[in-house]
């Protein structure tokens, strides 16, 4: 008997000895080729970059992964029970792996294989962490194995709080986002430390199966889930008999996070993404947590991007109907793969399908299945029948303008930009770059390269009145025909309209917009010059040195020219277009600045005194402050008596100057107020003519116009600064002479004050004979 004990014996330790020498081979096999863990202790997740407007609103996010990173101290402690409750009860007891849960995993897979049924598992959240950093999600022995041993390792590397932060931010929850925090937002709209117990479920009970469980795809589903992890809050203490009834009977109650008219700023957006990539790296963008602070103002974005639109529209409706998107047969399944056509819904506008024809309205159908009509007078603009238009299974798009009732609209092949700038900083408060920035990412404000026609004509007045003319400077309005050089044709200028009028005041010459007059300044100036102070305002970089470009040949930005233009108003400063205001990195470092101003001593005043702050700029002086107002005040002068006229019924002070190329290809209007400067451009992406009377002040100053209108009050229009040593005379506008007592017309002019000190004779018998006021000293 002793024997046959001690033979027992024998087997069974030679077994035990063998199963633990073939566990230790496994173990040893698998542990030569596992990734390293030790990482882990220093890792952060790739974390969206924000963007946010100038009052603090996110605009937009750069991601690979919709994440925000939240540490372990500031998640709150409902979220982590709900999730120890729904995957890792035994979290803080284990070293790794559950020996419990795997063998209670085993007893219920048994009958689950019987049952034809889901095998349940038995990953712990080490063990998950194991597989999300370092394995595949590959479902074999093999990679178990693995999981454990890793899960063994970090157990010993990392603290148990370590190992939950990094699975709570890595974790995928659906609806694109990665970690609690930004499935708290994507759900709930909240930050993680606002969840009640029940939303916290809900996120808990996602990781099971993300897409089966998503509230907004299948509620009941996910109902169901939400309340098996309620129930496991209760069994583990978290929570009282009477709080799981309650949270139990709560119905699952989402708000999506809404983003900010993000596409009214998709143009803006998208070019300060290519900025950033570009200075700091595609990794550093879309996985390191940058905030961006932009200078966007939403709500001038959203008026600039609908004026755009609407001045695009306008313009479309002059050149007629140009037919349906498409004709469909099946009238049951139109509205399958019309991804193509759609555009944002900022436009407001829905396909629909046309199901019936009379003479006066025609019936449709909207792919969302509401039925409505288009009546007769809703398609004026086009001067045509319905029949002659449109037939039954045509795919248009179409506007809800009041209940059932829907007007017919179309794309207009046209397209245009529009830029919003703060002359005193640079800062590009809104900017739009086209139509649809589904239909095309093309940015016409920064990416356009177009001549800007008479547009640019403002900057040869101003160098002129920088050498010695006044706005009453008589120039010759006549016939000029110039060589161009050996082998080229020669040049004959003329005026829109073919006309010529004799000798007439600078002024008159840029508010009436006459060529012949500006060439013959850019004669007396010199083309060098001309094109020395374009580059130095950032307007072209390398123009060919040809006498046409005071009429504006050369080639240039509706961004660029929009901040030249703010030099007018700021008093001949030079300020770059700013559309990011700074960077910071996820730990709220800057890691840059555009912010070129300086407050002097602003920490030694108090706001109980009568200090105020002295902010000063290191903006370059392009010219000077009194040209500058001269040039404000003949530009004042183009919209009260000139190109600009039409927007005289606003009452409003402002000042502008419209531009229009050869063959109406390239129209402009760029115009200010005292506190922002605002361009627009319209034109063909493929250049060709708009029409023969589609000019500036046509097509681009109606869009300025609706901005304004929407956008800028009286108390916002004050009067332009008059420069220091600008002193006023009452003139006569045509002869720019001063003007005699009972003279019918008359302006206030402005002229510059000049000391006479340092000028030769000469000189002041030339500025005399400009009009000049001098001053002896």
């Amino acid at each position: 008997m002793h024997r046959i004990i001690k033979n027992i014996f024998i087997v069974v330790l030679s077994v035990g000895l063998l199963s633990a020498f073939s566990v230790l081979a496994v173990l040893w096999a698998f542990s030569n080729n596992l990734p390293d863990y030790k990482f882990l202790k220093n890792y952060k997740p790739s974390v969206s970059s924000k963007v946010y407007s100038g009052d603090g609103e996110l605009v937009n996010d750069f991601s690979s992964e919709k994440r925000i990173f939240v540490p372990y101290k500031s998640i709150s402690e409902k979220v982590i029970n709900a999730f120890l409750s729904a995957e890792d009860k035994n979290f803080y007891s284990h070293p790794g792996v559950d020996a419990k849960g795997v063998l209670r995993a085993i007893i219920n897979n048994i009958s689950n294989v019987v049952a034809s049924r889901r095998l349940e598992g038995a990953s712990t959240i080490t063990q998950q962490v194991a597989k999300n950093f370092l394995l595949t999600n590959e479902v074999s022995l093999n990679r178990k194995i693995k999981e454990a041993i890793l899960a063994f390792r970090i157990e010993r590397a990392l603290s148990k709080e370590r190992i939950l932060e990094l699975y709570l931010n890595q974790i995928y929850l659906g609806e694109g986002t990665y970690g609690v925090a930004s499935a708290s937002l994507e759900y709930f709209d909240k930050s993680i430390s606002e969840l009640n117990y029940e939303e916290a479920a809900l996120l808990a009970a996602l990781p099971k199966a993300p897409s089966r469980y998503n509230p907004y795809k299948n509620i009941e589903l996910a109902k169901f889930r939400r309340d098996l992890v309620i129930n496991n809050l209760f069994e583990n203490n978290y929570i009282s008999k009477q709080n799981q009834k309650e949270l139990l009977s709560k119905k699952i109650i989402l708000k999506k996070r809404k983003k900010i008219f993000t596409e009214d700023t998709s143009y803006y957006v998208e070019d300060i993404r290519k900025n950033v990539v570009e200075k700091l790296g595609f990794d550093k963008v879309y996985k390191q947590g940058l905030n961006i602070s932009t200078p966007i103002n939403i709500s001038l974005q959203k008026i600039a991007t609908d004026s755009l639109r609407q001045g695009l529209i306008e313009y479309d409706k002059r050149k007629g109907w140009r037919g349906p998107l498409t004709n469909v047969k099946n009238l049951e399944k139109w509205n399958k793969d019309l991804d193509k056509f759609r555009l944002e819904r900022s436009i407001n506008w829905d396909l629909a399908i046309v199901k019936k024809i009379d003479k006066f309205s025609i019936e449709i159908e909207t792919e969302y299945e509401k039925k409505g009509i288009i009546k007769y007078e809703n398609i004026s603009w086009i001067k045509k029948d319905f029949d002659e238009i449109l037939k039954i299974g045509d795919v248009i798009y179409t506007e809800n303008i009041n209940k059932n009732i829907f007007a017919l609209r179309q794309l207009p092949e046209v397209n245009g930009g529009i830029v919003v700038m703060d002359p005193f900083t640079g800062r590009v408060l809104a900017l739009s770059g086209g139509f649809s920035f589904k239909k095309s990412e093309f940015n016409r404000a920064t990416q356009a390269l177009r001549q800007p026609g008479s547009a640019f004509k403002p900057f040869v007045y101003a160098l002129a009145l920088e050498n010695g003319y006044t706005p009453s400077t008589l120039i010759l309005d006549a016939p000029l025909v110039l060589e161009q050089g050996s082998d080229l044709k020669m040049w004959k200028p003329e005026n829109y309209g073919k006309k010529f009028y004799g000798p007439s005041t600078l002024r008159m010459g840029l508010e009436k917009s006459r060529n012949l007059m500006t060439v013959r300044i850019a004669q007396d100036l010199g083309v060098k010059k001309i094109v020395n102070f374009s580059k130095k305002l950032g307007i072209y970089e390398n123009p060919s040195e040809l006498l046409s470009i005071s009429l504006g040949s050369a080639e240039t930005t509706l961004l660029k020219l929009t901040s030249a233009y703010s030099s007018f108003i700021n008093g001949g400063k030079l300020v770059k277009p700013i559309m990011i205001d700074r960077i910071q990195d996820s730990e709220g470092i800057t890691i840059f600045n555009n912010e070129m101003r300086e407050c002097i001593n602003c920490d030694q005043i108090s706001h109980l005194s009568n200090n105020y702050p002295n902010i000063k700029d290191s903006f370059e002086q392009i010219f000077s402050p009194e040209t500058a107002y001269q040039m404000t005040s003949i530009l004042e002068g183009t919209v009260q008596n000139g190109t600009g006229k039409n927007l005289k019924d606003l009452n409003l002070d402002l000042a502008g100057k419209t531009g229009t190329t050869n063959g109406n290809t390239d129209t402009w209007f760029i115009g200010f107020t005292s506190k922002l400067v605002i361009g627009v451009y319209v034109g063909s992406d493929n250049p060709r003519s708009l029409g023969r009377y589609e000019t500036g002040a046509k097509t681009a100053l109606p869009i300025f116009k609706s901005f304004v209108k929407k956008a800028v009050k009286k108390e916002d229009a004050r009067p332009f600064k008059v420069a220091k040593n600008i002193l006023m005379k009452v003139i006569d506008p045509v002869t720019g002479e001063k003007a005699e007592i009972g003279t019918r017309r008359t302006i206030i002019e402005a002229y510059k004050e000049v000391k006479v000190e340092n000028l030769s004779n000469k000189d002041i018998n030339n500025r005399l004979k400009n009009n000049n006021i001098l001053r002896f000293y």
